[in-house]
């Protein structure tokens, strides 16, 4: 007697939002961040005292302990996550952006009085080198006002959040006592690059593509990486360098 063959039902897989793999991968980005902040900011700043370190002007004592702040509320957020308490997590992230928002408003007035005072490491005049602070910080806000729009798209939250803090880590890349670092300073763009690709591997293996929030965020740091420094040479930036050193 022939029978019908009875349908197979149809599963369907859904990523979890919160997977272990996730946990693991960004916990240990986050560390190897702090990591890399501490180790470049350790000797004129952590292990100086922090608020009793010896900076040449309030506004950068300001500056470091927003920075702080922020990296601390981070781990915290890692931690919440890896704990899965996502309420808690949510419910802390509005004051993440306040502390954000005011890092985007305090950041540039600290580069500015950097200027002002005539700060020129990587062998770049004060003027050219106002440019990096301040694209490190409008990148941050990017990446920070994206990961925000995105924060009930998990995946995309996470990916944007770290990209955001790969964005305004440039000072303590530029403090690390690497020989390759300081004898040649455009090599410093290995570290966010390094971070980047890591991301991009982890897409691969975990979602089996690149995320577009991996893809585009990603391009756009790395463009501004290695444009900033042509831009910050030209008449028009010096010029406009010139009129903020110059006003305030």
């Amino acid at each position: 007697m022939a029978t019908d063959a009875l349908p197979l039902p149809i599963v369907s897989r859904v990523r979890p939002a919160n997977p272990k793999s996730d946990r693991i991968f960004f916990g240990v980005m986050v560390v190897v961040l702090y990591a890399t902040v501490y180790y470049g900011f350790a000797k004129t700043y952590y292990a100086a005292g922090m608020m009793r370190a010896t900076l040449p002007a309030p506004i950068i004592h300001i500056h470091a302990a927003l920075m702080t702040l922020w990296l601390v509320l981070l781990l915290v957020q890692v931690g919440l996550v890896i704990a899965r308490k996502v309420a808690w997590h949510r419910s802390l992230g509005v004051f993440g952006f306040l502390v954000a928002l005011a890092i985007v408003i305090i950041g540039p007035i600290a580069a500015t009085n950097a200027l002002r005072r005539g700060e020129a490491p990587l062998g770049l005049d004060s003027l050219t080198f106002y440019v990096i602070p301040l694209t490190a910080i409008g990148l941050f806000a990017i990446f920070a006002f994206a990961a925000w729009r995105a924060r009930r798209r998990p995946a995309d939250h996470k990916r944007l959040i770290l990209i955001a803090n790969v964005a305004l880590f440039d000072a303590a890349v530029g403090r690390c006592p690497v020989h390759l670092f300081q004898q040649y300073p455009p090599a410093q763009d290995l570290v966010p690059l390094a971070f980047l690709l890591a991301l991009v591997a982890y897409d691969l293996i975990s979602q089996r593509k690149v995320l577009r929030s991996t893809i585009w965020a990603s391009i756009v740091l790395m463009a501004v990486h290695l444009t900033r420094v042509p831009v910050g040479k030209t008449h028009v930036w010096h010029a406009f360098a010139t009129f903020m050193g110059g006003h305030g």
